[in-house]
């Protein structure tokens, strides 16, 4: 389906090969609709750009679940923790690996969330992206709070404090082993941060 799809956009695209070709989300979710792209083909639109994303192995996987368990001891029923599903926010659909959204899993059987109040991405190779692309697109879109649980280094990255006109968070800081997270939107819930990361460090 991805293949087809791309002959598509290239066949459409003007002649301006350093630009990408920029997309709507409106003509992204159609074509998620339609079964042009399916969760085969491991893409998520960014800023307008469907960009391929970093295919899962074994300590991601593992991170993620972990994170998920920590996050629903943490939360209970005070919020609806939603792995690896569609945010639309602004020109960006992205597929953050843990989003802590408000209500619960009923108010979005018709549509996606347009917000969080708290996005987690696993990340070593995609380390970069996570860094600079999200936390863009997550701090222009208002979430208060965004970790980054870096597998390369052992620690988890928090930002908090978006500034949404500059795109950025004012306030990140490393967290490491032994010290404990509570999360900006809901006070008293609390994740040790030894939750969070795996024993080894294993390269995604």
């Amino acid at each position: 389906m991805l293949a087809g799809y791309l002959d598509l956009v290239t066949n459409l695209a003007p002649s301006l090969p350093s630009e990408p070709t920029r997309m709507t989300v409106e003509r992204y979710l159609g074509l998620v609709e339609a079964g042009v792209l399916t969760t085969d083909d491991r893409v998520e639109l960014l800023e307008g750009v469907v960009v391929a994303m970093t295919p899962s192995n074994p300590p991601h996987a593992a991170a993620v679940a972990r994170a998920n368990e920590a996050l629903r001891s943490a939360i209970g029923k005070r919020a609806h923790i939603r792995p690896q599903l569609s945010l639309v926010l602004g020109r960006s659909v992205p597929e953050p690996d843990l989003a802590v959204v408000p209500g619960s899993v009923g108010d979005y059987d018709t549509a996606h969330p347009t917000t969080a109040l708290l996005v987690i991405e696993v990340a070593d190779t995609s380390l970069k992206q996570d860094r600079l692309s999200k936390a863009a697109i997550y701090a222009a879109a208002g979430i208060p709070e965004y970790w980054i649980v870096n597998l390369r280094d052992g620690v988890v990255e928090r930002m908090r404090d978006p500034d949404r006109e500059e795109a950025r968070y004012r306030e990140v800081r490393s967290v490491a082993r032994g010290e404990t997270l509570e999360l900006v939107a809901l006070p008293g819930a609390t994740v040790d941060v030894s939750e969070l990361l795996p024993g080894s460090g294993s390269r995604r």
